[in-house]
């Protein structure tokens, strides 16, 4: 098993050392080697994606991510900007199904923001098309029109595109409990009215599965006001970077979500769902559990290693039930402690 490890910007180090030392622990044939991805590329190679990470990462059954990302890259031309170095690489590898579960875990029910009796029990799988939509569509930019500036980006979907997102989203249902809602706007964009319309048709080839549809305005509101009435929700790729992010937030902190990236084949990339936080990079304070969670929906989708990924949940439950707490999810009670800390909680518990 051949895993290209990209620790990227901020707190992308510190968070993938203990992912890493976890893939160690388990005594699997496992090869790994870093490269560059992001601003830490762009400061040595002027590329945010550079050659050899690209030869690395193409060669590679899996990638383990950091993040990427911050401030002092912000005024950089836009493609040299971290990001589109993160954009590149699915693009690249063609990553065009991201997997988000949100769950939130008994001993974090007081984390949330929401009651406890709104999300507790929380079992969410966000399903988001990753290389179309507005992020990749043609014509973009920036130009002047009758004197004064505009800026343009173009949604844009193909049939053959929506259809596979969608059947990703009916398989993982199939596996769970036959629910899919399927997330768009359709009252006023037409790109996403053929969304709805492609969804219909797949939902007859999985007539077990009970299909739903929502605007994403609601959807949002829903989120937020019954969480658990969702099972499986699949939409677009702007719309599902929002909804991820929002759903996150019900489980007491973006620190403890994973997520997935995968092909066709499920070659993926597993990085965590949060950010570099760049105010937080280098005091070891960071929650490394969502990118060991990663670790394991590697180890479960492009291994097919099942024991393995349960080894690591098992091992990170076990840890929250011990009363382990980084900054993010601490409250009165719980011990507190750092990233490399809560990495030594969790070999502990392997």
């Amino acid at each position: 098993m051949k895993i290209c490890v990209l620790p990227g910007d901020g707190i992308g180090p510190e968070i993938t050392a203990e992912a890493v030392r976890v893939l160690k622990a388990l005594d699997l044939k496992i090869e790994m080697e870093e490269a560059l991805l992001g601003g830490c590329a762009v400061d040595a190679t002027g590329n945010p994606y550079p050659e050899a990470t690209q030869k690395l990462a193409r060669v590679a059954d899996a990638v383990l991510l950091g993040a990427v990302g911050g401030p002092q890259w912000d005024s950089l031309p836009r493609e040299q900007r971290p990001e589109r170095g993160l954009l590149g690489i699915r693009k690249d590898l063609g990553l065009f199904a991201n997997l988000r579960p949100a769950i939130l875990y008994p001993e974090l029910a007081n984390a949330s923001t929401l009651k406890p009796e709104v999300v507790a029990g929380l079992d969410i799988l966000i399903v988001r098309e990753l290389t179309g939509d507005i992020y990749f569509g043609q014509p973009r930019g920036i130009e002047v029109r009758n004197g004064e500036r505009v800026g343009f980006n173009t949604m844009i979907y193909s049939e053959s595109e929506i259809r596979r997102i969608l059947r990703v989203a009916f398989e993982a249902a199939m596996k769970r409990n036959k629910k899919v809602c399927s997330v768009d706007k359709m009252n006023v964009l037409e790109c996403t009215q053929l969304w709805r319309d492609v969804a219909i048709e797949v939902g007859k080839e999985y007539p077990e599965v009970e299909l739903s549809h929502l605007l994403v305005d609601n959807a949002a509101m829903q989120l937020v006001r019954a969480p658990k009435q969702f099972d499986v929700m699949v939409t677009g790729n702007m719309f599902g970077d929002i909804l991820s992010d929002e759903a996150s937030m019900l489980t007491g902190s973006i620190g403890m979500l994973p997520s997935a990236s995968l092909d066709a084949n499920n070659k993926g990339m597993y990085e965590p769902s949060h950010g570099s936080a760049p105010d937080i990079a280098g005091q070891g304070v960071a929650n490394p559990l969502a990118t060991i969670l990663s670790a394991a929906m590697m180890l479960r989708y492009t291994f097919a290693n099942e024991a393995a990924a349960q080894r690591v949940e098992g091992a990170v439950k076990k840890v929250l039930a011990q009363g382990f707490r980084t900054g993010d999810i601490f409250e009165p009670g719980t011990k507190r402690v750092g990233t490399r800390e809560m990495g030594d909680a969790v070999l502990a518990a392997l």
